[in-house]
């Protein structure tokens, strides 16, 4: 357990004070429809979340497991969830390096970086992160609309957050057109995520922009 423990520390001397800090994102070109599944849009749990040794099971799996980049990956999520930026940003790194940028792993990697940059304050970060997970995938995963539209609107760019829910909407109105069924369509998502999005709905529904 200490030797787990010594190595992630050693590995935050070494990322020093490293993070995603990038400058306003552009988007991607806004589509009029997302009907695409992606199995990449998904948090690997190697260790399950409530283990008492989650830490150290996870430095173990890192270094001789078979899921080693899942591994990495969760690690990093509870660095950032513990307050610990810089090691979950070393952690990304090593991933990334690890993972092919336009493969499903390199797409898992980055999707999961923008989860936990947009949950510490980085909204530019994870708009990037999110922004190379949808580039590296032939298609318009559905998942995009409502994550940017939440992203946007966090940083107060609302006009582009409603436009970005306008075309969750227009490829699933039954799903979108109302707040109701967020917690069974968002299971993953925060209380407090589920919220800003429904004030993007709300503001969707006053004035529904026009496509294109």
């Amino acid at each position: 357990m200490a030797v787990a423990r010594n190595v992630l520390s050693s590995m935050v001397l070494a990322a020093g004070m490293a993070v995603f800090g990038v400058a306003a994102q552009s988007l991607p070109t806004l589509q009029e429809f997302y009907f695409d599944d992606d199995t990449a849009a998904a948090a690997p749990q190697v260790v399950a979340a409530d283990a008492p040794d989650l830490v150290d099971q996870l430095a173990k799996q890192r270094e001789r497991g078979r899921k080693a980049l899942d591994a990495t990956v969760q690690l990093a999520s509870v660095a950032y969830a513990q307050g610990r930026p810089e090691l979950g940003a070393q952690l990304y790194i090593e991933a990334e390096k690890e993972a092919g940028a336009n493969s499903l792993p390199g797409r898992m990697v980055r999707w999961n970086k923008g989860w936990d940059l947009y949950r510490s304050g980085n909204i530019d970060g994870a708009l990037s992160a999110w922004h190379d997970a949808q580039a590296g995938m032939r298609g318009n995963p559905s998942w995009v609309p409502p994550t940017l539209a939440l992203a946007l609107w966090t940083q107060g760019r609302k006009d582009e957050a409603v436009k970005w829910y306008a075309a969750a909407v227009r490829t699933e109105p039954q799903q979108w057109s109302s707040s109701a069924g967020y917690a069974q369509q968002l299971p993953t998502w925060r209380d407090s995520e589920r919220a800003t999005l429904a004030e993007v709905q709300q503001a969707w529904a006053t004035n529904p922009p026009a496509w294109p």
